[in-house]
């Protein structure tokens, strides 16, 4: 497989794949965008495993093999998604071990893990979208500043959130639950559907949860944004459009939770574009973006 070939597969795979990220995603310059392309693909490729209609057994089979090829990624073969990546570990300091977390991170998906409280909630964000942010950061690249990595792990974990959140009631119909235990407890929540499917919430509790979740999402999404300073002018509106589309999300279940209760909420594409659009003329993407308590420290 040729490289400049592989790199094509890559983006045309994100192009119809990449719902969300692309409208950010188009905003680089042609080499990041095809760099930041064959790491979505793989990403995709992963997480396309964790949520496919294989077995258990062979979902894990199958992210073992993954993590066999990025082992040997010296001998791509004729894989397009791989061949790309090899080339991108041979100019980039890509840290290839955050897609062996995000391996890991699937598995967990696979064994139906459940999480106690928010810490145990925060490790799997990580592994999920925090190793994602790391892996776009080495494709930014950014000014000299030791904690960038961190806020781009932030930033990943923020959004993974305000996915958990949007997607409540869909996961717990394939028995996924991943509001922290203790966060259930506290707010005295049962999850249940009723007959149509929706989440039941008859006083008000689970609305509540919500609006706490949002909240502790949003301190995490404004510590991650402290990496947008620190980016080339296209790295960075490719960020905030590809973070500001979440962000739109996280206010309108903050506003109303009752609205992820009996549908997948999610964009239009006009409202997309226009997140990218400010993006890249650097207005705000959001009226509540500044809102909220200071970042120095993270809410458990």
């Amino acid at each position: 497989m040729r490289v400049g070939g592989a790199f094509e597969v890559c983006e045309a795979i994100t192009r119809t794949q990449a719902r969300n990220f692309y409208y950010g995603i188009r905003l680089l310059r042609p080499d990041k965008r095809a760099a930041l392309c064959a790491v979505y693909a793989l990403a995709r490729r992963i997480d396309d495993i964790g949520d496919g209609d294989l077995s258990q057994g062979d979902k894990l089979a199958a992210l073992a093999a993954v993590r066999g090829s990025l082992a040997d990624l010296a001998h791509p073969g004729d894989d397009p998604v791989l061949t790309a990546v090899a080339d991108l570990v041979a100019r980039l300091p890509l840290p290839l071990g955050a897609f062996d977390e995000l391996v890991g991170g699937v598995e967990m998906d696979v064994l139906g893990r459940r999480y106690a409280d928010f810490d145990e909630l925060v490790e799997y964000c990580q592994c999920v979208a925090g190793a994602v942010g790391r892996l776009c950061l080495a494709v930014f690249g950014s000014r000299p500043d030791p904690r960038a990595p961190e806020y781009a792990d932030a930033l990943g974990v923020a959004l993974q959130q305000i996915n958990i959140l949007r997607d409540i009631r869909e996961d717990f119909g394939i028995e996924r639950v991943y509001l922290p235990q203790q966060d259930l407890d506290r707010f005295g929540v049962q999850l249940t559907l009723d007959d149509q499917g929706a989440l039941v919430d008859s006083d008000g509790r689970l609305a509540a949860l919500i609006r706490h979740s949002a909240q502790r999402a949003r301190q995490w999404y404004q510590h991650g944004q402290r990496l947008i300073p620190l980016l080339d002018r296209r790295s960075a509106a490719c960020c905030t459009a590809m973070s500001g589309i979440y962000l739109r999300l996280l206010d309108r279940i903050a506003e109303q939770p009752r609205l992820v209760f009996d549908r997948r909420l999610s964009l239009s594409g006009w409202q997309k574009a226009e997140v990218a659009m400010r993006a890249l003329t650097g207005l705000p993407v959001s009226g509540l973006a500044q809102s909220g308590s200071s970042t120095s420290g993270l809410s458990a």
